[in-house]
């Protein structure tokens, strides 16, 4: 009872922080949207799990966050959709920033290697990392909004979708509690340090 307490509480903070901080973008980004509410969210929640990029991404916050332990475990997968909101009102406003698909696969990359080599960093440095990563995941959702899908479903279904996946990798960072998991965990964040090179290079 008290995980599914826990799991409801960061769903409910998920979404009140998709409102807060797609509210400037909302109304710009309807004057190009016809509606669409069930195919804005059936969009949004489709895009990142389509994009392999996203996938390893988010599945490692939710692993690092596992592996660094409470309160991280929890904190991490709260500040990446938080921040990751901010930078999708960054792309419907169209406001420009660089580098975005260098970010997304660096954050794989950086994510990746900090588990690998079993970094334990303060609390607020690993906030920091995943906060700027998370700016970039959520401009590439927010600038490739489609035209006829509803901002605000589509924001809550890419932030639901985000919230799964840091889940999954918080389902399986669980597995440092024992010495042959830890070793299972370390060789993930090497597997995901190799897509993100993968991505970075250009070679899929």
């Amino acid at each position: 009872m008290h995980f599914i307490s826990r799991l409801a509480a960061y769903i409910l903070v998920l979404v009140v922080c998709l409102g807060l901080s797609l509210g400037l973008g909302v109304d710009m980004a309807f004057a190009h949207s016809e509606g669409g509410i069930t195919g804005g969210f059936i969009s949004g929640f489709t895009h990142p799990i389509l994009g392999w990029d996203h996938v390893v991404a988010m599945v490692a916050v939710g692993l690092w966050g596992a592996f660094l332990g409470v309160p991280a475990i929890w904190i991490l997968p709260i500040v990446f959709p938080m921040i990751m909101a901010l930078g999708a009102a960054l792309g419907i406003l169209g406001v420009p920033v660089p580098a975005v698909e260098a970010g997304i696969a660096g954050s794989a990359v950086v994510l990746g290697l900090l588990i690998l080599l079993a970094i334990r960093s303060p609390l607020w440095l690993a906030a920091i990392i995943v906060g700027v990563f998370a700016i970039f995941h959520g401009y590439a959702h927010g600038t490739e909004l489609p035209t006829a899908a509803n901002p605000f479903t589509y924001g809550i279904g890419f932030v639901f979708a985000t919230g799964l996946l840091h889940l999954l990798g918080i389902a399986f960072g669980l597995l440092v509690r024992w010495p042959l998991g830890s070793h299972l965990v370390r060789a993930g964040g090497g597997a995901i340090a190799l897509v993100g090179f993968a991505f970075l290079f250009g070679f899929v």
